[in-house]
């Protein structure tokens, strides 16, 4: 834990780093984490990467429509749940953090049943597939729009501050989310309310396919801070250390009262925007096998067996475990059956008005309810 200590300087020309490429640590510091925390690490590293996969197989496979992957974002989606206090503060995540609810702890079935909109979501089939959220985890449900959650998260925590509850608000996003005016303003009314949020930036260079330098002028997102008054941190989003570090840092700055933070966490995402759209037509071949050589996971692994905590034995029982927990969470979610029409009249109104009682009759009618 980080007990105010900065050990990090805002606005670093370059990322932030603590993992070499051959797995060496880089730090200034003393490594503070336990085996146990790091094999943590790894585990959720791992468990996310396969979550992943699955879910762009689902797609494939034809049982969900719409499929956002998230490989090469791990680093930084791991380092944010391991950073928060769970279930106490906030997270208004966007819509390729699907690791990170799972690494929080919400329940794989539901991320599923929330793909496969059947009775295991809790948001009862109503969002797209890749929009989680939990009500128990203080997880706010993944919004579509680009950037609209941001001002909401900037509301939670105003709220927060004024009730004096001690949380921390923490909201992602893409590098396409900074060139929309809701980011502008949410952020510029966080600073201006010295609200306790970090903003952070899961910079992947491509907003579709629209590259960093055609979305901004400034050198990098981070540098954005500035105009803003608040700190901002530039973080290598593949080194889950420096990312978990520098989050601890970003929230208990916001935690103690010294207002907002912005973090950018230059990630790279493996495969395309989403299963409709084909990178090869904006982006060379060999750029993404460039970036994929950066792997979080690989690099972690690397660190890992210089610090003796590997083996090929634990990192293949690691895997096994994963890839069960995700079958069995993925057979129940489908076992759960689908999510019956007739509850889209519910959680509308706690009273119902006439209009929405007369299209339940018509519709339990043609249903033959």
């Amino acid at each position: 834990m980080i007990k105010n200590t900065q050990r990090f300087e805002p606005f670093s020309k370059n990322p932030i780093s603590l993992i070499g490429e051959k797995g060496e640590w880089l730090g200034k510091f003393e490594l503070d984490l336990g085996e146990e925390e790091l094999r943590r690490l790894y585990r959720d590293l791992v468990a996310a990467r396969l979550l992943d996969e699955r879910l762009l197989l689902l797609q494939r496979s034809g049982k969900t429509s719409f499929a956002m992957e998230a490989a090469g974002h791990e680093g930084i989606q791991i380092a944010i749940a391991h950073a928060v206090k769970r279930g106490f503060d906030w997270l208004f995540p966007y819509y390729r953090d699907h690791g990170l609810a799972l690494a929080l702890g919400v329940p794989a079935v539901e991320i599923f049943g929330e793909n496969l909109a059947t009775r295991a979501d809790p948001a009862k089939g109503r969002q797209m597939p890749n929009h989680p959220g939990s009500k128990k985890l203080n997880v706010f449900t993944v919004a579509s729009p680009i950037a609209s959650h941001v001002p909401p998260a900037t509301g939670a925590a105003i709220s927060a501050k004024i009730q004096g509850t001690g949380q921390v608000v923490v909201t992602s996003f893409g590098d396409g989310a900074t060139s929309e005016g809701d980011w502008h303003a949410a952020v510029n009314f966080a600073a201006a309310q010295g609200a306790p949020i970090v903003f952070v930036a899961e910079n992947n260079r491509y907003a579709i396919s629209v590259d960093l330098p055609k979305q901004t002028g400034s050198e990098n997102i981070a540098i954005k801070a500035k105009a803003y008054g608040m700190p901002g941190y530039y973080v290598d989003g593949m080194d889950v250390l420096a990312s978990y570090y520098v989050m601890q840092e970003a929230i208990e700055h916001a935690r103690s009262g010294a207002g907002p933070v912005l973090v950018e966490a230059l990630v790279y995402r493996y495969g395309p925007h989403s299963s409709a759209d084909d990178d090869r037509l904006y982006r060379p071949k060999e750029e993404v096998e460039y970036w994929k050589q950066r792997d979080p996971i690989l690099r972690f692994q690397r660190f890992l067996e210089r610090q003796g905590l590997w083996s090929d034995e634990w990192g293949a029982e690691v895997r096994q475990e994963a890839e069960e927990e995700l079958a069995e969470a993925l057979a129940a979610a489908e076992a759960a059956g689908p999510v019956p029409e007739i509850w889209m009249f519910e959680d509308v109104y706690k009273d119902m008005l006439w209009p929405q009682l007369e299209q339940q009759r018509l519709l339990e009618e043609e249903l033959g309810l």
